[in-house]
């Protein structure tokens, strides 16, 4: 070969290689978290809620239409954030409570940290509820470069207070701030977005509050559901329809940024939605729950729906741990809908695999990579999804197959064949003993793998209610609730 035709294949090679690494440059992500969403409470599931921007990604991406997240907000956040099962660290069983210390371990490597260190801007909105009466356990020390909301769980949705603390931040800086929670997010979302140029990924986790009780919203919201009889499903379908504005204003502004066909956007709920009032507002007692605005007794029946599922938040059935997500990447992803069980321990080695960013070692993923699953229809990567296990219940699916276990007295065995009873209304484990052998053994598995529950290990020190909120100690609490740190002390 002469000279010339050397420089032109060589000139050939260089022009498709940056034609290979343009079509190969990493997405930017977005993760929407929805906070009790009830699985027929969106549109595009049926729902009377107007949804009209969650629906059209939905339509326009792959529906998940047996995604499982967990029972409650703290283990399915925490599987989110480390692809782990929350019964590797303690964080199995219900919530981390105001007054409670204790965090997502930080010997846990985030999917934050994982793609910071890959290369991405890691950004952050809303609610965190994976610890907060230490630093350590903040967002911004968990591998977010910039976090704006709320450490804590549940807080009041005009104010920002929670157990006589105003929980609200933008990077450690406590704020007090007015506005609707769910109008500041998108607000400080669509900054964010604004900001990026482009050339460095970014990924944003979009934690929204709503629609979690108190069951709060601006009054022009409400006023769209006044035909609604019920307070509380008024306000509900009003706290959705605000969410759903903000989504439609997020991908706005990645369309004006030029920034949508390269951004996977994935949507979930981290539960299923709350149909009774226990679990719709965690450790408040009665009494705090009848004078807030929006809250909900204990005994009271909550707003939400799952519908075809049984039960729901709190619940191991599937209204409670079945919900509603979509992946949406228009220049990826054609519109198609996936059937087969996943759960939200996969979405972390998925986006690791999609943006070549590393897990940990010693921290061995229980999640797998679900992308052909999304993308090419494949089966399911994970031969079994475990639903749930802590000290006194457990749940498991392989297949079509779903077993209960419950070990409190008088203890029950529920098997269920969710192809053909989807909502779970007949036990056929006295017909299918092999069945149950089989996935009882797989439990049990996995049960002795658990370490012991936080949860559970903080409850002797309290009697009755939860008592005071306990904050980071290098904060004082001034008397309007507003978390100031400590000067620094000489020699400090």
């Amino acid at each position: 070969m002469n000279k010339k035709l050397m420089l032109l294949a060589a000139a050939i090679a260089l022009c498709m290689s940056a034609s290979v690494q343009a079509d190969d440059k990493r997405p930017n992500i977005i993760f929407i978290m929805a906070d009790d969403l009830g699985n027929a409470d969106l549109g595009y599931r049926g729902g009377q809620i107007t949804t009209p921007n969650i629906d059209q990604l939905a339509r326009g991406g792959v529906r998940l239409e047996s995604f499982y997240g967990q029972q409650v907000c703290t283990p399915s956040r925490a599987a989110l954030m480390t692809g782990r099962y929350p019964m590797r660290y303690g964080l199995q069983t219900l919530v981390i409570f105001p007054s409670h210390t204790y965090g997502l371990p930080t010997d846990e490597r985030t999917l934050p940290q994982a793609l910071k260190e890959a290369g991405y801007k890691t950004l952050m909105t809303g609610k965190w509820h994976l610890g907060h009466a230490d630093r350590k356990f903040w967002p911004q020390n968990r591998g977010f470069d910039y976090f704006y909301g709320n450490v804590m769980g549940e807080v009041d949705y005009f104010d920002h207070e929670r157990g006589g603390v105003i929980d609200w931040q933008r990077n450690g800086a406590f704020l007090k701030e007015k506005g609707y929670y769910t109008t500041l997010i998108g607000d400080e979302a669509v900054k964010l977005i604004d900001q990026q140029d482009g050339k460095r990924p970014f990924f944003l986790y979009f934690a929204s509050l709503a629609p979690h009780a108190p069951y709060q919203a601006p009054e022009d919201y409400k006023d769209r559901y006044k035909s609604v009889a019920d307070k509380q499903r008024r306000a509900y379908s009003a706290m959705i329809t605000a969410l759903d504005d903000q989504v439609g204003r997020i991908v706005a502004e990645l369309d004006k940024k030029g920034l949508r066909d390269n951004t996977i956007i994935l949507f979930a709920s981290d539960n299923g939605g709350a149909t009774s009032g226990l679990f719709a507002q965690g450790a408040r007692s009665n009494e705090e729950r009848k004078n807030e605005e929006g809250g909900i007794e204990q005994g009271a029946k909550a707003p939400a729906s799952n519908t075809p599922f049984r039960g729901g938040k709190g619940g191991i059935y599937e209204g409670g741990v079945r919900v509603p997500a979509f992946v949406n990447w228009p220049a990826k992803l054609k519109p198609h809908v996936v059937d087969a069980p996943l759960h939200m321990v996969d979405v972390m080695p998925t986006l690791l695999a999609l943006s070549g960013a590393k897990g940990s070692a010693d921290h061995p993923f229980d999640g797998r990579d679900m992308w052909q699953t999304i993308a090419a229809g494949a089966p399911s990567p994970t031969d079994d999804v475990l639903i749930d296990v802590e000290a006194f219940r457990g749940a498991i699916r392989k297949g079509d197959w779903k077993l209960v276990k419950v070990a409190l007295l008088p203890g029950k065995t529920e098997l269920f064949n969710l192809a053909r009873d989807p909502g779970e209304t007949t036990n056929v484990a006295e017909q299918n003993a092999d069945v149950v052998r089989e996935l009882e053994a797989r439990l049990v598995a996995y049960a002795k793998q658990q370490k012991p529950s936080e949860w559970i290990k903080a409850q002797p020190a309290f009697v009755g209610e939860q008592g005071k909120t306990v904050f980071d100690p290098d904060f004082d609490i001034d008397d309007s609730g507003l978390p100031h740190e400590k000067p620094l002390l000489p020699g400090r």
